[in-house]
């Protein structure tokens, strides 16, 4: 289902639409039409003082918590170690992928492109954003599918791969559905055999580097809150035991980071223009509990926006930089999934973007440094296998550092 438009999208609120409502909310007007809070970045044009005073509490570590952690570095005989310097250049490279994993022409050409980049970028680290394993998810933690369609690909990126699970990875009875999450297991217990994938739970942090981390990495199962169909196991349910764990990690773990920037990667996007849609009306649907991303929506307000510098996202397969604006919370939502995959060429919705790119394959790198975050998007020629960098965005003050100095 993340291939066919099933019915068209119906729209999310827009940037303006979204700040009319909070006015005629403060005035006594009609209730706004989203769920969360109201994000403590700029203002909604009034507020600022008292809710970027009870921001800069939210993610200030807390001295009766533990900072999260990354878990201890598993996998195969010989499995790449995480960068613990940043390179040559003063960065840590990150190359980001989504939905690659069909095993097909456009996956090794944008692989092939990628490593060159990886190369001139000194890149020691990567990210799959979920749709791993195409179209049903492996069948077993040794299918041979993570050869066909991640290890040889991926052959010569030869870094740590964060890696997360899509839709897709989690197929029930329908292809793409989300509606057997346990089948994530699966890749979670192929990272113990692997080199690159790394998936020590199916969610988790990692700081780099790990003793004063500069930057730390969460991430996280958007599935449950999100599938297509309604779960059947009530572990898996939208507020059953796993997704309240969940979120209540995310929740400490985001609050407890002493990195200096935080990236939250997740496979559904919170903002996204392309035909998908946004949480809470994913694909046209905006009620029930299921399908929309409703519970994600609510997730993404009240947990990450304002605390997390970026959220990195594939599902859609298309290429977004989108802007940080007040309903974000100064958070910036990135979409990278047209790493195997295209769309129709064309945005549906209207959220304010930095870039955009709706038809090319491609692929994204992160440069974090202790100055800026700097995000390179590439579009790639699947003919001759060679990636163009199309646009650069520099981001040079971390959320949570601007939310201290309006307190």
């Amino acid at each position: 289902m993340c291939d066919d438009e099933l019915i068209p999208p119906q729209a999310d609120m827009t940037e303006q639409e979204w700040l009319r409502a909070g006015s005629e909310a403060t005035a006594g007007g009609p209730p706004v039409r989203t769920t969360g809070r109201v994000p403590q970045w700029v203002n909604r044009r009034t507020l600022l003082g008292g809710a970027m005073a009870g921001a800069a509490l939210a993610v200030l570590p807390s001295q009766a918590q533990t900072p999260a952690a990354a878990a201890p570095r598993l996998g195969g005989p010989g499995a790449f170690p995480f960068p613990e310097h940043p390179n040559g250049k003063g960065e840590f490279s990150v190359l980001i992928t989504g939905d690659a994993g069909t095993g097909d022409e456009a996956q090794y050409a944008v692989a092939a492109a990628a490593r060159d980049i990886c190369r001139t970028e000194r890149v020691g680290l990567a990210v799959g954003l979920g749709d791993n394993i195409y179209e049903n998810g492996p069948e077993s933690d040794d299918d041979s599918e993570f050869q066909d369609k991640f290890e040889k690909p991926n052959n010569g990126i030869d870094v740590p791969w964060l890696m997360l699970l899509g839709n897709h990875d989690c197929s029930g009875l329908i292809p793409g559905s989300g509606g057997d999450p346990s089948r994530g297991d699966r890749e979670v217990a192929y990272a113990k055999t692997s080199r690159r994938w790394y998936m020590p739970s199916r969610y988790y942090s990692v700081p780099l580097p790990a003793a004063d981390p500069l930057v730390e990495f969460f991430a996280i199962d958007t599935i449950p809150w999100s599938s297509y169909v309604a779960q059947l196991d009530p572990y898996y349910r939208w507020d059953g035991p796993y997704m309240r764990e969940q979120r209540s990690w995310l929740d400490g773990a985001l609050r407890a980071s002493r990195a200096r920037w935080k990236v939250v990667l997740s496979h559904h996007p919170y903002l996204n223009n392309g035909k998908h849609g946004s949480a809470g009306s994913y694909d046209g649907f905006e009620i029930g509990n299921y399908t929309s991303g409703v519970h994600l929506k609510d997730m993404y307000e009240k947990v990450v926006c304002g605390r997390a510098d970026l959220i990195l996202s594939g599902h859609d397969h298309t290429l977004q930089i989108l802007e940080p604006t007040a309903r974000t919370g100064g958070t910036r939502q990135v979409v990278c999934g047209a790493s195997a995959k295209t769309e129709d060429g064309k945005a549906h919705f209207g959220h304010p973007a930095a870039w955009q790119n709706f038809s090319d394959h491609g692929f994204m790198v992160l440069k974090v440094s202790g100055a800026r975050l700097t995000i390179d998007a590439y579009t790639v020629d699947v003919a001759t296998r060679k990636a163009t960098l199309q646009h650069r965005t520099r981001q040079t003050r971390p959320v949570a550092a601007a939310a201290r100095a309006h307190a």
